[in-house]
């Protein structure tokens, strides 16, 4: 899909989109629940969409309206009585790293074969860490990724700078062993908030997880997941390209997000703030989702240093190396080491079009900047995994969008 975006100005107020992030982690919650939970505000992204078939591979039964869903977690496997008659179980994870990273937890407590399939570009993605824990039991094949389970193993020592889609992941197996268990992190924490969000959601469909210290993670022995109604909150990731625009010339009101949220990257309004001031040195070390936007408020005024930039390889594309390239073709300079990121100034109309490397978060920044020069952008389909209604959205605020 390409889409045509005219200079145009920002004006209005906008709702931000539900929180991709604890969708995820209701959605889970509530199907691995004995009893019926409504969530409510979900916006049905195709990451989401993964998750919700992977519940249904749980066992779970899953009803959908516009913006709920409603799970019977009753009857899921991990409330059946004979686990043995469990052999294979398939689980479709798209695009949605979250979403595997996160079964693979589970499927760690499962007396059978889950195979775990997904695009190429997904499966290519790390998982480190569940090799070394599950050994043979982990292989990649051609097209699928199979785990053997069920894993005796309860307490775990990993590296604090993976991504906490593990650390999440472990946390649910946890949580499904009668015995609990616990995560040692080794120092530096990387991602800190994205754990306490899990821990959150646990915490609301009543599994009880401690920090025992600041390094160590307890999950309690014997608990049991309880079902719940509950609304997500607004995404503080998502509303970060609307809040933008006010960085760039536009006028815009975010509304719908919680001022008490653990988001991590409720962060971004103090980023722009500095990026706005001057050539700001920021690190994304807690905040590598905001990594492109950043990029593009930096290059919309007085360029930026970005530090903590090496995991941005591991994304859904090469987020650093194809902001760089991208933004080279908008007049910007920029300068890319293993773990840093330099974005200079003085943003000029694009001579040709703009790839979004079929990537959300890169398609959504630098159309940002399209804002200003105009021109057009190819891939822009991608918006589609974490926010569909984006250019609906903007179009709303005033951007012309063809």
């Amino acid at each position: 899909m390409i889409k045509e975006i005219q200079k145009s100005t920002a004006q209005g107020i906008i709702k931000a989109p539900p929180s991709k992030s604890m969708a995820h982690r209701y959605i889970i919650c509530a199907a691995l629940s004995d009893g019926v939970s409504t969530i409510t505000n979900v916006d049905y992204s195709e990451d989401i969409k993964a998750t919700i078939d992977c519940i249904k591979s749980l066992g779970a039964k899953v009803e959908t309206s516009e913006t709920s869903v409603i799970i019977d977690g009753t009857n899921s496997i991990f409330n059946m009585s004979n686990k043995s008659d469990i052999s294979e179980i398939d689980f479709m994870c798209r695009e949605s790293g979250s979403t595997m990273r996160f079964f693979m937890g589970i499927a760690m407590t499962i007396p059978a074969v889950s195979n775990f399939f997904g695009s190429e570009t997904l499966r290519n993605r790390p998982f480190g860490i569940y090799e070394k824990i599950l050994g043979n039991n982990f292989k990649k094949c051609e097209d699928k990724i199979v785990i053997n389970g069920p894993l005796a193993q309860k307490d775990f020592e990993i590296a604090g700078n993976i991504s906490s889609q593990f650390v999440t992941g472990l946390l649910l197996a946890l949580s499904l062993k009668e015995e609990g268990g616990s995560i040692t992190l080794i120092p530096p924490v990387e991602s800190r908030s994205y754990i306490n969000m899990t821990i959150q959601a646990m915490r609301e469909f009543g599994i009880d997880v401690e920090w025992e210290s600041e390094t160590k993670l307890f999950v309690n022995a014997n608990q049991k997941y309880a079902a719940k109604d509950i609304e997500v909150e607004g995404d503080y990731s998502n509303a970060a390209f609307l809040d933008a625009f006010n960085y760039i010339g536009g006028d815009v009101k975010v509304e719908g997000l919680n001022e008490k949220s653990l988001q991590g990257d409720k962060v971004y309004k103090e980023c722009f703030e500095k990026l706005k001031v001057g050539k700001a040195t920021i690190d994304i070390a807690d905040c590598p989702d905001l990594g492109p936007v950043l990029f593009a408020v930096a290059a919309a005024n007085h360029g930026g240093y970005f530090t903590s930039t090496a995991r941005l390889k591991i994304k859904e594309s090469d987020r650093g190396s194809v902001m760089c390239e991208e933004l080279s073709k908008l007049g910007i300079k920029t300068h890319m080491e293993e773990n840093s990121i330099e974005i200079g100034s003085g943003l000029k109309a694009p001579g040709e079009a703009i790839c979004g490397h079929n990537d959300h978060r890169i398609v959504m920044s630098l159309s940002l900047l399209l804002s200003l020069t105009g021109g057009t952008i190819t891939e822009a389909e991608a918006v589609r995994k974490s926010y569909p209604g984006f250019f609906d959205d903007i179009q709303k605020l005033g951007i012309v969008v063809n």
